[in-house]
């Protein structure tokens, strides 16, 4: 996960005290998806949730959020989830509406992301099959962060956050999972900041595409304005890059998307041991 971290610095130099909340407020931003029309979200009203209990108890094991929960906790919840359909292009949510639950994507594809102050992009992910969003809000009940916008026909999951506190005054072993979560979350931020204050352009752009293909496969679908503001860099410097990878056979490219043809090479760029 991405979040932004303009303002980290002054706030680590506050301590852990300022530290924590910050992180709190802006560790669920991720993808945005500008100038797109609102459309209804759907609920599947009426469809027993053992028909798909077992697709969501398999997500939400899978995912590090409730990896640690058993058996017994992860049906408890698959119990009280609905389940939601979107089209593609339809916005499920906007930055500042209500944070009401969780969502566990079943299949399709989510952006999610969110506009600087002087009105540019800030995409920062984009999230499949398998995936879990709206982790803090599902904890903190604040309004949303960021918006999430279907980019093909999705169905998924939504956890809602009453639900799920009642649980855990239920299954205390739950609330010392989170604990674990969002200190992974404090420091995966921690650790792109680093990133962003010492490493080179082309590493980090080629850490990202790894990134990306490590959750969806070679063929990379995202823009280069995306792939910018995933490394906080310009287009420009993108272009550069992938223009120059596509010359040494290391990738080629087409409308919106990068397909990776030697990601030892594309490895060694980024300066990462081949998994």
């Amino acid at each position: 996960m991405v979040c932004s971290v303009c303002d980290l610095p002054r706030v680590v130099a506050t301590g852990y005290d300022g530290l924590l909340p910050w992180f709190l407020r802006h560790a669920s931003r991720s993808i945005y998806a500008l100038r797109m029309h609102v459309g209804s979200v759907h609920v599947l009203g009426g469809l027993p949730m053992s028909d798909a209990s077992h697709r969501l108890v398999s997500i939400l094991g899978a995912n590090p959020f409730f990896a640690g929960f058993e058996q017994d906790a992860l049906e408890k919840i698959a119990a009280v989830c609905r389940q939601r359909r979107l089209a593609a292009r339809e916005i499920l949510f906007l930055k500042g509406d209500a944070g009401d639950g969780l969502y566990a994507i079943r299949r399709g594809l989510i952006r999610i992301g969110t506009v600087d102050d002087l009105g540019q992009q800030m995409t920062m992910n984009v999230l499949g099959g398998g995936d879990v969003f709206g982790e803090i809000t599902l904890l903190d009940g604040q309004s949303r962060t960021a918006d999430a916008v279907a980019m093909e026909d999705t169905d998924m999951f939504f956890l809602p956050r009453q639900d799920f506190l009642s649980l855990l005054n239920r299954e205390p072993p739950m609330a010392l999972q989170l604990i674990d979560l969002l200190c992974a979350r404090l420091r995966d931020v921690i650790g792109r900041l680093e990133e962003t204050t010492f490493l080179p352009s082309a590493i980090r752009l080629a850490r990202r595409i790894l990134v990306l293909a490590a959750d969806y496969g070679t063929d990379v679908h995202a823009s280069q304005e995306e792939l910018a503001s995933l490394t906080g860099v310009t287009r420009e410097t993108v272009n550069r890059h992938l223009q120059s990878w596509k010359r040494t056979g290391i990738i080629s490219l087409g409308r919106g998307r990068v397909l990776i043809r030697d990601i030892d090479d594309l490895r060694r760029l980024a300066k990462v041991d081949a998994a």
